[in-house]
């Protein structure tokens, strides 16, 4: 059960449009923070405790830079903007210097394997995954009016870093598209049934420029949650979009079936689409756009592959001849 002083700063972060896996992360290093000083609170605490801490999650813990930072964003937004007393900008901890995995990516050949052993359930969002290279929550997050069937892409919004960026879609992949779109509008009549459903969850901003747009189709998620819940910013009763952990469970399944010894996650496919990418012929700009990179060297990781120039992007998953997967 939740303290309420967690709770009076998870209310916090969402009456400040945070998003629900942000909340629930910083309230973790928030946690651990606290029971690091043995349960002292925070306002009997600065920069000297802060410091400790951080400094205790790489020598002891031995985490990452990315971790590391996390855990310091969080305890910098409940300083500055829960407690009223920021930290200084010149905190003196160790930095983490783990170095970054080298991402496992899976070869054509296995990823044709696998492919053959993901269950219809979740065939179409793991496709996306590989096909167009999506992070796991930003498949989930897909709304309907992203999907532009006319120019074949798809628009992803506020991905990692709040950026936008346009991706390629597979032709294989349309009529799948279609169909959870009509599957997604059936759920939704439904819904309207309910005199309680109080539309699809929308950012504040939205909310204020398209006052009818949670109840419109176009703005309602493309892969919905089985059931209704409370939306716990605003307390009605909204249709989510699904749950990410039962992706993630059927991909380590697929892998395991597929007799594939190496370490796959979503995030994997995501590597193999880069990967395979420059393998097809696309430089290296062009899969730093798909992928939504700032910095180029984020994506020169991927060129252990030969580059070999090409522009027009083909997803690769139209290269992928399946059988039954029944």
């Amino acid at each position: 059960m939740q303290s309420q002083f967690l709770s009076a700063v998870s209310e916090r972060m969402f009456l400040k449009r945070y998003a629900k896996k942000t909340v629930d992360t910083y309230l973790k290093y928030i946690a651990q923070y606290i029971r690091f000083h043995n349960f002292q609170h925070p306002n009997i605490l600065g920069d000297v405790e802060v410091e400790s801490f951080l400094t205790y999650l790489v020598t002891v813990k031995k985490v990452s830079v990315s971790t590391q930072t996390v855990a310091l964003n969080a305890l910098v937004f409940l300083y500055k903007d829960y407690l009223g007393s920021p930290l200084s900008l010149d905190l003196n901890f160790i930095h983490s210097t783990k170095q970054a995995k080298l991402p496992v990516v899976l070869t054509p050949a296995e990823t044709t394997r696998f492919f053959e052993c993901v269950p219809p359930l979740h065939f179409l969002q793991i496709s996306l995954l590989y096909g167009s290279g999506l992070r796991l929550m930003e498949c989930m997050r897909l709304r309907i009016k992203d999907i532009d069937y006319d120019f074949k892409n798809i628009r992803v919004f506020n991905g990692k870093g709040g950026k936008h960026r346009v991706v390629t879609m597979s032709d294989k992949l349309i009529q799948p598209l279609i169909t959870q779109s009509k599957l997604v509008k059936s759920i939704l009549d439904k819904d309207k049934l309910n005199a309680k459903y109080a539309g699809v969850y929308l950012p504040h901003a939205l909310r204020q420029k398209y006052p009818n747009a949670a109840y419109d189709l176009n703005w309602h998620y493309l892969f919905p949650a089985s059931r209704l819940s409370v939306d716990p910013e605003s307390k009605k009763l909204r249709r989510h979009h699904l749950d990410e952990r039962g992706i993630q469970k059927t991909v380590q399944k697929a892998a395991q079936k597929a007799h594939i010894e190496k370490n796959v996650t979503c995030h994997t496919l995501r590597h193999s689409f880069a990967t395979h990418l420059l393998l097809n012929g696309s430089d290296i700009r062009t899969v730093q756009d798909q992928l939504g990179h700032s910095d180029l060297r984020t994506t020169q990781i991927y060129v252990h592959v030969l580059q070999r120039g090409g522009n027009a992007v083909v997803s690769p998953f139209d290269n992928i001849e399946l059988k039954t997967n029944g």
